[in-house]
């Protein structure tokens, strides 16, 4: 099948991509991190771009929000060649001692049953975990490049703003440390259309400490956001 979002040719899409939600991020790492970027596809603000890191072709493609838009995207990018996808991006602490700033290397990701993923596999929950080996060379990364690192399953929520008052108790009962909106739609399609996939995010706000609830932006996570951009293309190149 044709890709109908993402414009990029053939070939254009490295095997190895990382993902992300903010197009401002996507050109931050591109061109920060990689050198002789080329931006190959732009179309809806769904923008890839590709060059080299240390001698290895990476792409960095945006998903944008939610798992309707990281569907279209990840199965777009499998089309184009894609065989890796690490996603980097922000999460809710659902722990006190995950504080904002911190990273988390995702090794699973819970969902409520239904929305994207149940119209693949209607009424069951498909499998939610990263590729083991790619984890653990992202945490491997992470630590190497100075972020304080946690790791554990996430919650990838789809309503941004309809959590409940005993959305956090409930989560955390279950051992879920974070919360955000895309790794299990990356998860389930890496095991299904065959790429090995991973995530490792950045704690933007705390659901757990009022007086870090607020999300940080763009500018107040550049530090431990370039430290978590270069673990993952570390990861993802070594």
């Amino acid at each position: 099948m044709k890709p109908q979002h993402l414009t990029a040719k053939p070939g254009e899409v490295a095997e190895k991509v990382v993902v992300v939600g903010d197009p401002a991020r996507a050109r931050d790492v591109a061109n920060k991190f990689l050198e002789d970027v080329k931006l190959v596809s732009e179309n809806r603000e769904l923008l890839v771009f590709t060059g080299t890191y240390k001698g290895s072709r990476v792409s960095v493609a945006v998903h944008g929000i939610g798992a309707p838009s990281a569907a279209i995207v990840i199965e777009e990018l499998a089309m184009l060649g894609a065989k890796e996808v690490v996603r980097l991006g922000t999460a809710g602490s659902m722990k006190k001692e995950i504080d904002v700033k911190d990273a988390v290397v995702v090794t699973g990701a819970a969902h409520y049953c239904g929305g994207t993923l149940g119209v693949y596999a209607p009424n069951v929950c498909l499998p939610n975990s990263p590729d083991p080996w790619l984890t653990v060379k992202l945490y491997e990364k992470a630590k190497e490049v100075g972020l304080r690192v946690h790791y554990g399953p996430v919650v990838s929520n789809d309503a941004f703003y309809a959590e409940s008052p005993d959305f956090v108790e409930f989560w955390t009962k279950r051992g879920v440390v974070a919360v955000e909106m895309e790794c299990a739609t990356l998860f389930a399609l890496g095991w299904m259309r065959g790429l090995r996939t991973g995530a490792l995010v950045v704690i933007a706000d705390s659901l757990v400490d009022p007086n870090k609830k607020d999300l940080l932006h763009h500018e107040e996570l550049a530090d431990a956001m370039d430290k978590a951009a270069r673990a993952v293309l570390e990861a993802l190149t070594s």
